[in-house]
């Protein structure tokens, strides 16, 4: 793989950490990881970003990872938004988005402004439609440790039980990518007050009333790919068909065996439906 290049780009009144890897003058990927993970979790896609002659770039969100934290503890959508607009407008060309979850939901809304500031846009088992329960698993297991771990075994005993289909790694050290040492004990690598946008959703029952995604999802004019972990709990068949129905230009590809997180459970079948997608565009040059 290219070398890994440490980035730096303006939020929106903050700095974002991103890594880089691929020719300056590719065609650009924008990889955008899910609520409490971080660049980290695209290292494998960035490889083979780099391999096939595009320049990828993962980003930390705003919170996560080696980004700034919100200065005033609020977070949500508008925000996250504002952030990546600014990036994209610190790019030399349009991107393809690739965007798992939470980074999947912002660019729906970022891409549903006409005209789009991307190129194409690649959607990791998100969907406008959550479920519920998948959703409330997925806080449920971010809220779950706010004390920290003593340990990294500690830590993936946690990953395991929340992941137990996923073999779980006799070297634990990986972990320290996504935990930080403070006071003795390991912490996920976000910014707590973050986890306060997850429990407003759950207390103002947003899973029931309109949803703000519909709109957006309408207006989606670029080409555009949904991707879903055949056993996610995030994105059910009820969800791509709904899908379908605002956005009926879009591409879908199941993958079988996956979960939500499909880049790490079918990382093989995730770049050759990604890139796939990506080269059909003409490299969205």
């Amino acid at each position: 793989m290219d070398e890994i290049e440490s980035l730096r780009f303006r939020g929106s009144g903050l700095t974002l950490a991103a890594d880089g890897a691929g020719p300056a003058g590719g065609p650009v990927i924008l990889f955008l990881h899910g609520s409490g993970q971080t660049r980290q979790s695209w290292r494998r896609a960035l490889a083979e970003a780099a391999a096939r002659g595009y320049r990828g770039i993962a980003l930390d969100l705003r919170g996560h990872g080696d980004s700034d934290w919100s200065p005033d503890g609020r977070y949500g959508l508008p925000l996250f938004a504002a952030d990546l607009r600014e990036v994209i407008a610190q790019l030399p060309r349009p991107p393809v988005l690739v965007g798992a979850s939470l980074g999947g939901l912002v660019s729906i809304l970022v891409c549903g402004e006409l005209p789009a500031p991307a190129s194409a846009l690649v959607l990791v088992d998100i969907a406008p439609r959550v479920e519920e329960r998948g959703a409330r698993e997925v806080i449920a297991f971010m809220d779950s440790a706010p004390d920290g771990f003593a340990s990294l075994e500690e830590a993936a005993d946690a990953v395991s039980a929340y992941l137990p289909h996923r073999e779980r790694p006799r070297d634990t050290r990986g972990l320290q990518r996504n935990l930080r040492l403070r006071n003795g004990r390991w912490y996920w690598h976000w910014d707590p007050a973050f986890m306060q946008m997850g429990r407003d959703a759950g207390a103002k029952h947003r899973f029931d009333g309109p949803n703000p995604f519909e709109q957006p999802a309408r207006s989606l004019r670029l080409p555009t790919l949904l991707l879903r972990g055949g056993r996610s709990q995030i994105v059910s068949e009820a969800s791509v068909r709904e899908f379908h129905e605002w956005v009926p230009h879009a591409e879908y590809i199941d993958i079988a065996g996956a979960h939500h997180m499909v880049a790490g459970d079918a990382n093989d079948a995730f770049n050759d439906a990604v890139f796939g997608f990506i080269d059909r565009q003409g490299g969205a040059a």
